[in-house]
């Protein structure tokens, strides 16, 4: 179907962080967005307002009328929807172009300059870091990206003057191999979605090929000591880097009084005195593969400066919702271990003499089975630990796997419970915390708004 003929674009899954942010895209351009997800959420509840028609059961009924037309209407759908589903098995007997949400993605890839960020963990924050700066330059851009930013209060940014688009590189059912990066960072290659890859060589495989779409005149800025081969087309410019190494790196870094400053050093031109305006010392790293890309795609020293100190964060991600020298609470989706890991050696760094307690929803049985023992090592790093059961997503239940696995490796001296996710507002109400953290990318993210209002009252925070 050639663009110019798409009148309607319908959505299966349209709720979803990714979906959503190509709905909006689709709506900017006076189009007829529709679409089924199976629950109505913030995200879906904020599309209807800008003009999206969605309804909530697989009913073909349901489907608006101008998105019947098979010549004229695009279907998106995401991979977590089943290949069963009702709407899905109409659209294809009626003969409609149906693509992946990734693959839309690839299209605008190939019209404008993707600067693209990949990897198992980190990509979000970079992407929406390298998407800030670039929005506030002289450049502009476009963005796609995996959560909602706090300083545009969504996960999309239009300009209908710039040829960049940021877009988070999805590795999961190999989404980011129909991308064509003009220039991509990749941020780690810890094995993950081993339900779908199989084996850590076929995880590793899956970005060796990633690398082989950089545009020929483009540009690979990977991490550091992956372990993964990368296969570039000629032409194609390599930089590394690392928090304290590589072509592109952090020097002279200050962490003191909440802040963090540093210098940002690079083959092109180094910059001093960097200030993070979201405080985390993860966040040094990212910011520096987040300036690589923006400053190779043409940023100054001081859209670069400005954007970093002006970067407020992403939801979820160490996303700060009480701040006091009393208490402190927090909400991160890390879900992988090494995100685990991350998140609490930065609380560590922070709050070196404080008692931190974690509240952390596994997500995926196969990810638990696969990751028990490294959940249950990061985890460690913190004082107390609570476990709720695992939120299994697309997964049906796996014998003998459950939250018991990691709760049993903890290491000795960690306070560790078990606990129903229905009994963490009681458990909230009845405990006193010092630093206080919910972990995970399931539905427990759901009640952090009542975790703070019940802590803000405790606490006596306004």
């Amino acid at each position: 179907m050639n663009t110019k003929d798409i009148k309607a674009v319908y959505f299966i899954g349209a709720g979803g962080i990714g979906m959503s942010a190509i709905a909006r895209y689709f709506i900017s351009r006076g189009l007829v967005v529709a679409g089924y997800d199976k629950t109505p959420t913030e995200l879906t509840r904020r599309l209807e307002k800008e003009g999206a028609l969605l309804h909530y059961e697989e009913n073909i009924e349901e489907i608006p009328h101008t998105c019947k037309k098979p010549e004229s209407c695009l279907v998106v759908y995401t991979p977590a929807i089943p290949e069963t589903h009702k709407e899905l098995t109409y659209f294809r007997e009626q003969g409609f172009e149906i693509q992946k949400r990734a693959q839309v993605l690839g299209t605008l890839t190939r019209q404008l300059r993707g600067l693209c960020v990949a990897g198992t963990h980190g990509k979000t924050t970079t992407s929406s870091m390298c998407a800030h700066i670039m929005h506030q330059s002289h450049l502009d851009c476009n963005a796609f990206l995996g959560g909602i930013t706090k300083n545009y209060g969504t996960n999309y940014i239009v300009s209908p003057t710039s040829d960049y688009v940021v877009v988070e590189a999805d590795e999961f059912d190999r989404s980011f191999h129909h991308l064509s990066p003009y220039m991509t960072v990749i941020t780690s290659t810890d094995p993950d979605h081993l339900d779908i890859y199989g084996t850590k060589e076929a995880y590793l495989e899956s970005f060796r090929h990633y690398t082989e779409l950089i545009q020929p005149e483009g540009a690979l800025i990977i991490h550091r000591g992956l372990e993964m081969k990368e296969s570039l087309q000629p032409g194609v410019r390599r930089y590394d880097y690392s928090r304290d190494e590589g072509d592109f790196h952090a020097e002279n870094i200050r962490i003191e009084n909440g802040e963090i400053t540093f210098d940002f050093v690079s083959p092109i031109e180094c910059v001093k005195n960097i200030e993070l305006g979201q405080p985390v010392p993860i966040n040094i790293e990212n910011g520096v593969a987040a300036m690589a890309m923006a400053q190779l795609a043409g940023c100054t020293a001081n859209e670069l400066r400005v954007g970093m100190m002006t970067f407020s964060g992403v939801d979820r991600r160490f996303d700060f919702k009480i701040k006091t020298p009393r208490m402190v609470f927090l909400s991160d989706y890390a879900h992988h271990p090494k995100e685990i890991l991350q998140s609490a050696t930065s609380l560590r760094q922070l709050y070196r003499d404080r008692h931190i307690t974690a509240i952390f929803q596994p997500h995926l049985y196969t990810r638990t089975r696969d990751f028990y023992k490294d959940f249950a090592s990061a985890l460690s790093l913190l004082d107390e630990v609570y476990l709720t059961e695992i939120y299994p997503a697309r997964e049906e239940p796996l014998p003998g796997v459950t939250s018991q696995l990691i709760y049993d490796e903890l290491a000795p001296g960690v306070e560790k419970h078990l606990i129903s996710k229905d009994d963490v507002l009681q458990l909230v109400k009845s405990r006193q915390f010092d630093v206080l953290v919910v972990l995970g990318a399931g539905d427990l993210d759901s009640q952090v708004p009542q975790i703070t209002s019940i802590l803000q009252h405790k606490y006596n925070v306004k």
